[in-house]
This record gives C-alpha cells, structure tokens and sequence, in this order.
C-alpha cells in the first residue's frame, strides 16, 4: 500500500519526483505492520539494542575487574573527551540519520585526531554505530522511511563486505584506498547536485545494488566510514526516492555495523577509547529520533541538495588531505 500519513499530499510529492526525473514514491513501502519482514526486522533490532544495554551495564557493575561502576560513570561524566565525544556523536547522528551518511566518517575523523589508530578509530566507531544506527533505523521503520525490497537487497552483501573491511582494516591501513573513493564521491556529489536543479530521464530502480552494498559494507570497515555516502549517494544519482533510499540504507547499517563490530573485537580485541565510545553513543541516541523526523519532513529536492553538497565538500577535503 501507499504511504497516506505524510502531511504533503500524495500527489504533490510524485509531482516534484516526476520534475526531478525519480520514481514516484513505491507502492511496496507502508509501515511495518503492513509487512511482516520489516516488522520482524525491526523487532529483531529492538531485542539487540536491549540484549546489548543489559550486557553492558552488568559488565560495568559487576564484571569491571573489581572497581565502582559509579566511579567509572563519574570519571566519564567528568571528562572532557567524553563530552566532546557526546557533541560530535549528537552531530554526526543528525547528519546520518537525515541524509542516510557521514556519521562514520565524522566520528572517526574525531577519534582520529584524538590520537586514536585507524584501526581502533574504525572499531569504536562502528561499535558505537551499533546503538545509533539500530535506534535510528527503528525510528526510519516506524516512520514509513524504508523500502522493504531495497532493505532486503543491501542486507546480506552489506555484512559480507563490513566483514571483508574489518579483516582487511585489521591487517592493513586502509587510509590508502580513501583518495579513489573520495574521487568517486566527488563525482556522484556533483552529480546529485546536478539532478536537484534539472529534469533527468526517469531510470529504473539500479539492478547492481547487491555489489554495490558489498562494496559500500566493505568501505565502511575498512576506512571507518563510506557506507552511507557510497551507498546511498549512488543509489540517488541512480533515480531512487531519496527518502525511502536514506531509511533503508540507514536500517541495513545497522546489522552490517553488529557484523563488522564483531570482527573487529573478535579479530583486534576491544579498543582502549571506551569513554569516546560512551560519548558517541549517547549522543547519537538523542539524536537519531529527530534525524528520522527530518528526513520524512524534508522535501525531495532539498534532500538532494543537501546530501550533494555535504558528499561534495567531504571528498573535496578529502582528496585535498590525501595530496597535501
């Protein structure tokens, strides 16, 4: 069925699709209790997220080699890392939650200037992403921002790649292949820049988003961030709906950032930057819920604009790091 709870009428919104040469919003997206996979996905996450909070807190009062679980909390709240670790979480989440990319890489450019190892910068990124990424895609779910087919077809070769990143981070620096993919990424960010302010031929939906999530999954671990911009950048230049495109991009991250984050502390062990972690996480939580608001609210064209500047400028920089 079709979404009807948007506060712009149906019509109205296939009318902008239609002058920016994208598919009209799909008949198979609805909320998740029209489609038993989603649902079951989404509560799937929802019994991680708290499987996980559990094991956590039981790990910080009971199992933390002997120390006060209130001392520790009292040690992050009084640190300046952990507060500028809960600003750039919190800013990160608005920005990937909304536009479907950049948290991984804002976060690990933080964790990175902080003295952190690529490989530890990647792995703490991606385990605080297993909490902002699974409320945020819950929320994504909840709002009618996902599109089961696509969800579908980025989730397996998206795990497969996460865990091919994370093997290969931990064996090598993967800082070398970021200058090719930034080149990439600065061509799609013009690109969809491009798509925001004239008409293009309507496409199909892409028939390679398999491959294409196996190497987004595989960017992601491996460089500490890609996987929105590679992904979702790319299915937006390719026609999609960007809305239904940035929630499900947004709800597959979430299992392949589960995936990847446990190869990380299967392979590498757990990082010694716990109280950035913390930070991230807790911001993030604060603000995935708005980002998915965000995304549902903003219309097609000012989706476009916006994750065409930010791919733009992020590649521009960071081509410029690699050649300076």
């Amino acid at each position: 069925m079709k979404i009807r709870d948007l506060d712009l009428s149906q019509s109205s919104i296939n009318t902008e699709h239609e002058a920016l040469g994208i598919p009209p919003v799909e008949d198979f997206v609805s909320h998740p209790d029209d489609h038993p996979v989603l649902r079951a996905a989404m509560w799937a996450a929802i019994l991680i997220l708290v499987g996980l909070l559990g094991f956590l807190s039981w790990r910080l009062f009971f199992d933390n080699g002997g120390g006060s679980g209130l001392e520790i909390i009292e040690n992050a709240l009084t640190s300046k890392g952990f507060w500028s670790a809960v600003a750039v979480g919190f800013f990160a989440q608005v920005i990937d939650g909304a536009l479907g990319m950049a948290y991984g890489i804002t976060a690990t450019t933080f964790l990175l200037s902080a003295g952190a190892s690529p490989a530890a910068a990647s792995a703490s990124v991606h385990i605080a992403e297993v909490f902002t990424t699974g409320l945020s895609g819950i929320s994504h779910v909840k709002l009618g921002n996902v599109n089961k087919s696509l969800f579908l077809r980025l989730l397996l070769p998206g795990i497969i790649g996460a865990v091919l990143g994370a093997v290969l981070i931990t064996q090598f620096d993967g800082a070398a292949l970021k200058p090719f993919i930034s080149a990439y990424l600065l061509l799609m960010g013009l690109y969809i820049l491009s798509k925001a302010y004239r008409h293009v031929a309507k496409r199909k939906a892409p028939k390679h988003v398999a491959k294409l999530a196996l190497f987004g999954g595989f960017v992601d671990a491996a460089g500490g961030g890609g996987w929105g911009p590679v992904v979702t950048s790319s299915l937006i230049g390719s026609g999609t709906d960007p809305r239904t495109t940035i929630g499900s991009v947004n709800f597959a991250e979430f299992f392949l950032t589960i995936s990847s984050a446990t190869s990380f502390i299967l392979l590498a062990g757990q990082p010694d930057t716990w109280k950035m972690v913390a930070g991230l996480v807790f911001g993030g939580l604060f603000a995935a819920p708005l980002a998915a608001l965000l995304c549902k609210r903003l219309s097609p064209r000012t989706l476009l604009i916006i994750v065409g500047c930010l791919i733009t400028l992020i590649s521009a920089f960071n081509i410029y790091k690699s050649l300076a």
